[in-house]
């Protein structure tokens, strides 16, 4: 397993994620997407993954002027409304190989084991 977490530190759900994989002993590599953003790639590859890229808008997310943005863009346009506004962006973002998640969601991750 090349199992990715991308996230922030302030983010509830990205802390419950990393301690679900160390309880476990499951190597992960994590990126603070404070430092360091999704690539496009990365983008495209995680939307395919989850169902397209209106399932990895955060409805919850503290800038709220973003969130309306992303959610009124037209579809044709919102990979690069998603990709300048990433703070929108539901965490954590957990990846293995061309699998993804977007949330804590350890059902999902039990059957990468």
């Amino acid at each position: 397993m090349n199992i990715q977490i991308f996230g922030t530190k302030k983010s509830s759900d990205t802390r419950k994620a990393e301690r679900w994989f160390k309880e476990r002993r499951i190597k992960f590599q994590y990126i603070d997407l404070r430092e360091k953003e999704l690539s496009k790639g990365e983008l495209r590859s995680v939307a395919q993954a989850v169902g397209g890229l209106e399932a990895l808008i955060d409805d919850a997310a503290k800038d709220g002027y973003a969130v309306a943005l992303a959610r009124h863009t037209p579809a044709s346009m919102l990979e690069s409304v998603l990709m300048e506004n990433q703070q929108v962006l539901r965490q954590p973002i957990v990846r293995n190989g061309r699998q993804a998640t977007v949330g804590y969601a350890p059902e999902v991750w039990k059957t990468w084991e």
